[in-house]
């Protein structure tokens, strides 16, 4: 079976490799997120500060790596790094299955952590590289449903086999190492050249301006997302709802996420130029939604609105990255927008916290009040600008 990529055909099995690289990309921190709540008795001498750092290391090390692999790939052979990010990433998983003490298991994150920073710049890279024009749109799609659908299916395992042995969590982070043995396919299988008439030789270099706007945009979209995740177990816990909902409605939440990947062309072609302004009003009311009701239903509801308007513009911004640089720098454009992801992560927490002390507030639900204006702000921005490259989409773009 051959598979159409805009240039060329490509195997289904080299298809189903650049997949894989997409699927291991959500597994950092995975693995310990199960267990958070029993480290304390697992590690009974283990400080809240390393517990801490276990989840936020390996994030702070992805954000430079992530950075100096889309700087290396420059007009280099990408799959040298690529195999080297994934085996340092199996061999962690192996390494976390055999560890038995706190101080090891936050050294061999840290390390996790190098090698996912080699990995995630490249997994869309890939893509840039093996796809062009409305194909390439199509499969950023199906690699951003990908990478959900896996996070998704490998949390519902680490909660499973965490009650078995906490050790078994780290199973996930074997799946890099299944990873690497499809891509081994990829060294028999190269990409087409670009063609002369793709937009990315419109660029002699990176368009700052664009990576400037794409990447802040990035950010606050998925800063005000990320609320979701951080803040809905305790908005459950406030209004009495069984806590197995709130493990359901994250699940939910990532679905959400993945679906309009599946659809994305046919989404830009309905929406056009509205489309970054429809998905942050949509954005904007799940958020509020989830601040200003109680019921689950209607709180079900908030988490799937928010999913779908952050599921259509994150692989659009990852497409847009692409397009803002010639062939050869594509894959550092992306490293650059992509940073912006890790660094949300670590920050919202921070953000939502210190506008709380400004409020003089605790409630649960200013999180979501506040990133529902955040949105809201972005929604008009959008529209105001739905014709310019970065914050809306030009007729260059939807009219390929």
């Amino acid at each position: 079976m051959k598979i159409n990529t805009g240039k060329g055909t490509i195997s289904l099995l080299t298809l189903i490799a650049i997949w894989s690289v997409s699927a291991v990309t959500s597994l950092p921190g995975l693995a310990v997120s199960p267990i958070l709540g029993d480290m304390n008795n697992i590690f009974p001498k283990a400080s809240d500060l390393e517990i801490q750092m276990l989840t936020s290391l390996p994030s702070l090390l992805i954000i430079p790596f992530v950075l100096l692999a889309g700087r290396l790939a420059t007009g280099r052979n990408k799959l040298p790094m690529l195999y080297a990010g994934l085996a340092i990433f199996t061999l962690c998983g192996v390494a976390c299955l055999l560890a038995k003490s706190m101080s090891l298991l936050i050294v061999i994150s840290c390390i996790l952590g190098i090698g996912a920073g080699m990995i995630i710049p490249l997994s869309t890279g890939l893509v840039v590289e093996y796809f062009t024009g409305n194909a390439r749109v199509k499969q950023l799609g199906y690699s951003s449903a990908i990478n959900n659908l896996t996070l998704v299916g490998a949390t519902a395992l680490t909660g499973y086999v965490a009650d078995i042995n906490w050790h078994l969590s780290f199973l996930v982070y074997l799946l890099p190492g299944v990873s690497l043995l499809l891509c081994l396919a990829l060294r028999n299988n190269r990409p087409a050249p670009e063609p002369r008439q793709s937009d990315q030789y419109r660029q002699s270099s990176i368009n700052r301006r664009h990576l400037a706007v794409l990447t802040l945009f990035y950010f606050v979209i998925t800063y005000a997302s990320l609320v979701v995740t951080f803040d809905t177990a305790f908005l459950f816990e406030k209004y009495h709802i069984r806590q197995q909902l709130a493990g359901v409605s994250i699940s939910l939440f990532f679905l959400a996420i993945m679906l309009p990947g599946l659809f994305l062309n046919r989404i830009i072609a309905f929406t056009r130029s509205y489309t970054n302004a429809i998905c942050s009003l949509l954005l904007a009311v799940g958020l509020l939604c989830l601040a200003i009701f109680k019921t689950p239903a209607m709180l079900m509801l908030g988490i799937v609105l928010t999913g779908l308007g952050y599921g259509v513009m994150q692989p659009l911004i990852y497409d847009k990255a692409a397009i803002i640089a010639p062939p050869q720098l594509a894959t550092q454009a992306l490293s650059v927008v992509m940073a912006a992801n890790y660094i949300a992560i670590i920050l919202c927490p921070f953000i939502i916290d210190f506008a709380r002390k400004i409020a003089h507030t605790s409630s649960h639900t200013f999180g979501f009040a506040l990133n529902a204006a955040v949105a809201a702000i972005i929604t008009i921005i959008a529209l105001l600008n739905r014709n310019d490259f970065a914050l809306g989409l030009d007729k260059s773009y939807y009219e390929k």
